[in-house]
């Protein structure tokens, strides 16, 4: 683990021992269950920063650098009950605590990934991984070893392969037909935008040129007008019943290890968009055993009619403290822009004539979701290109219209992806939140611009210009359409530079975050997006003990190497005053 210098000399000491909000007599009355300390603790306790980025008045910054604002934290019944100085601490100290020397790590609030899978991601553990994978016959090469080791007539499930990267020469099913015919296989794409089988798998399901595709789909055709084994969009969905379902156990052991994973990764809690009934059925399950290890807001999904209706009768959970709560609706409202299926105003650049599809034409349930939003719930509509923004932003205030109460439940634009400049404000006029994730930028740059143009490219993962014109914004990582490390989401958002720290410069760079907006965007300010900021996102006592620990301090790496971002390591990740995850 990386050293970091502790905070040191009488000016910090003197801060520190400002952070103490109890008595001494009080601390040794009710010990602490656990004390950190000798740590670079930032509470975030104090203002949000401007539009432009500039940190509040209050902020430990001198202009140039940041400082900690606590040394020591102690944990009671799940609670904090203090952050200072570790001198201070140790009044907390009884014959049961534990006390942690950190060892200089860095302590952030709790962190948040408000758009996630984890269900999916779970399942991906144990499917053939393409992430990362380049080319059509490695892709193949690795689903030949995997069928080797099952026996015949059992299906592969693969997941990784880039929609957006492949989109101009997409596979087909021939190679991979000829080197696995005795398995179905079935290969979904890196942001699920994309399915890719061979001829096993849709023999499976009965798949022919007559089949029907759902309407927002494209199920391509070979040149002999066979299904070429490429579904897009809203095709993708052609073979779900031909997929044998998980069973329950199944479903529990991959779902809490993709769970596990998001722990040791440093997340307390993880926004699931898109929860249908059997994840439901799931998180039920481990919630019921005491079993998640971190928690679950769950985003419903509005394709699951009879699930949304039950919720609809039933009303929004109204707790926030239970581990798993359900208060919020995921939309899908336009499909990807990789795939050329996100909604624009005009054509898109490199398809003249194709503007892509939205709405009902993508499966989107109106009334559905205006049933759900006047039923209390939060919704996350998924839109992704400027005129799927523009549309959404255009339903959400019409049911604020016909129900002015349904404002109040802070509703969200998922992606939030290309805007057009004259809806940059509507965001905060709305209190619509932008969720959005940095590590798109950087993986989309290779062809966003071909698919928008130079003009339209930027307003596109616009997080400054969305900032500066007031929005509310979260920051994820579409886990697991890219990776969630926090490591590379903060590194992405202050230089808009990838893992191989391309472009010089950063990519729009005028676009890019402070690295204190891009914490909050990932802690405070996800507290909000969940209806939690009173109980969690910064670090005070009464407030939840939802900590991560890591091995860098990002807040001083942003400023004196970057790239540094990119070497951290989580340390330690606590969820309600219990250690889930340490190193």
């Amino acid at each position: 683990m990386m050293i970091i210098t502790r905070l040191a000399g009488v000016a910090g000491a003197l801060l520190l021992s400002a952070c103490v909000t109890a008595p001494v007599e009080v601390a040794k009355a009710d010990p602490a269950d656990l004390i950190l300390t000798n740590a670079r603790v930032y509470t975030l306790a104090w203002g949000d920063p401007d539009g432009e980025g500039n940190p509040a008045a209050d902020a430990p910054f001198d202009g140039t650098n940041w400082r900690p604002d606590a040394e020591a934290i102690a944990i009671d019944d799940g609670a904090i009950v203090f952050a200072g100085s570790a001198q201070d601490a140790l009044a907390w100290q009884g014959a049961e605590t534990r006390i942690v020397d950190l060892r200089g790590a860095t302590v952030l609030p709790g962190l948040v990934d408000t758009h996630t899978h984890v269900v999916e991601f779970g399942a991906k553990l144990d499917a053939v991984d393409l992430t990362d994978v380049a080319t059509e016959a490695e892709a193949v090469a690795l689903v030949a070893e995997r069928a080797k080791m099952l026996p015949a007539g059992e299906w592969i499930i693969g997941a990784g392969w880039d929609e957006g990267a492949w989109a101009n020469a997409y596979p087909d099913k021939a190679l991979l037909s000829a080197a696995v015919p005795d398995h179905p296989v079935v290969m979904r794409s890196l942001h699920g935008f994309g399915l890719w089988t061979n001829q096993a798998a849709l023999d499976a399901g009965g798949i022919t040129s007559q089949s029907a595709v759902p309407e927002g789909g494209e199920m391509r055709l070979g040149d002999d007008g066979a299904p070429s084994g490429v579904f897009l969009n809203r095709a993708t969905t052609m073979l779900d019943a031909a997929i044998p379902t998980a069973s329950l156990e199944t479903r529990v052991r991959q779902t809490r290890k993709g769970l596990m994973q998001m722990a040791r990764d440093g997340y307390v809690t993880v926004h699931e968009a898109g929860a249908d009934t059997h994840a439901m059925e799931t998180f039920a399950a481990l919630e019921a055993s005491d079993d998640l290890p971190i928690r679950v807001y769950a985003m419903l999904s509005l394709r699951d009619e009879p699930l949304m209706r039950r919720w609809i009768a039933r009303g929004p959970d109204s707790d926030t403290d239970s581990m798993l709560v359900a208060r919020s609706v995921k939309a899908y409202y336009d499909g990807a822009l990789g795939s050329r299926g996100a909604r624009l105003l005009e054509d898109y650049a490199d398809r003249p004539g194709h503007r892509g599809v939205s709405g009902s034409g993508y499966g989107f349930d109106r009334e559905l979701n205006e049933a759900a939003m006047k039923a209390g719930f939060q919704t996350g509509i998924h839109a992704i290109g400027d005129a799927g923004n523009r549309e959404a932003l255009d339903i959400l205030e019409r049911v604020f219209a016909e129900t002015p109460g349904a404002r109040d439940n802070r509703h969200r634009i998922e992606h939030a992806q290309v805007i057009a400049p004259e809806d940059m404000g509507r965001f905060a006029e709305l209190g619509v939140i932008a969720s959005m994730e940095p590590p798109h930028a950087v993986e989309d740059k290779t062809w966003a611009e071909d698919r928008l143009g130079p003009e339209r490219i930027r307003g596109a993962y616009a997080w400054r210009t969305l900032l500066r014109n007031g929005a509310r914004m979260t920051f994820n990582a579409d886990n697991p359409g890219s990776d969630h490390s926090i490591f590379y989401g903060l590194h992405a958002a202050v230089t808009r530079r990838d893992k191989d720290l391309q472009p010089d410069g950063g990519w729009y760079p005028e676009e890019a975050v402070t690295i204190e907006e891009a914490i909050r965007a990932y802690t405070s300010w996800s507290a909000y997006a969940g209806f939690r900021e009173d109980e969690t996102g910064i670090i005070s006592p009464g407030r939840w003990a939802d900590l991560t620990v890591m091995d860098i301090d990002p807040f001083t790496l942003a400023r004196t190497d970057p790239a540094g971002l990119l070497d951290g390591e989580i340390v330690m990740t606590i969820v309600d005053g219990r250690i889930v995850y340490e190193k």
